[in-house]
């Protein structure tokens, strides 16, 4: 899968410049950097929720699946939430004991906590199939042990469906665990890819490098 290069602006002002980009199908590559370096644009503009400078698609025709940061409930039960995005509701009763969820299939999902709001939302979209699945912090309102379990589940939808996953992260802990390529942004540019651990133990720019010292790396 090979999104085209495109730019961004908002108010005359560029916020990301990607070049034509990789991201191989049966593999997940995680995207950091700084807030504001362009992570969440970049899935934004993948998705198709922001057209790049010029109109069109990086992507034209491809099936994303597209969770953002903020998780949208809809006013029904936590199974009817996860039943609009098709499926059957075995494969829901699945995702939502994989996430501990399924003592919460009956209440309202507006009534859940955010943790568990985020994971309603996950498990919402791993009920269809997709060529891209673009994750902008799926994990951040999680609790370790549901973080863990997220990953497991999104490792075996990319395993089982074969598709790509781009996983924007503020943790370079699950970068590691999870990802097999890794994307580094920094003020707008793509300034490193490459395999997730070779990029993370050794860097090949001063910017990655000052980037990961303040994780202590």
């Amino acid at each position: 899968m090979k999104p085209a290069a495109f730019r961004k602006s908002f108010d005359g002002k560029t916020v990301l410049d990607c070049p034509a980009l990789e991201l191989a199908e049966g593999r997940i590559t995680a995207v950091i950097g700084a807030n504001g370096s362009g992570k969440s644009t970049l899935a934004r503009v993948l998705a198709g929720i922001e057209p790049p400078d010029g109109g069109g698609s990086p992507l034209p025709g491809c099936r994303a699946g597209y969770l953002p940061q903020s998780c949208y409930a809809f006013r029904m039960g936590t199974l009817q939430n996860l039943l609009l995005n098709g499926g059957d509701a075995s494969r829901a009763h699945s995702l939502m004991n994989a996430l501990h969820l399924d003592a919460l299939a009956g209440q309202p999902a507006r009534a859940l906590s955010g943790g568990e709001r985020a994971k309603m939302a996950l498990a919402r979209l791993l009920m269809a199939k997709y060529a891209l699945l673009l994750l902008d912090e799926p994990c951040a309102a999680m609790d370790m042990e549901s973080t863990l379990a997220a990953e497991q589940l999104i490792s075996d939808y990319r395993r089982e469906t074969g598709c790509a996953v781009l996983l924007i992260t503020h943790s370079i802990s699950q970068a590691e665990r999870i990802a097999d390529d890794l994307m580094f942004l920094n003020d707008g540019r793509v300034v490193e890819t490459g395999n997730a651990q070779r990029v993370l133990t050794a860097p090949g720019t001063e910017e990655l490098r000052r980037f990961l010292a303040f994780f202590g790396r």
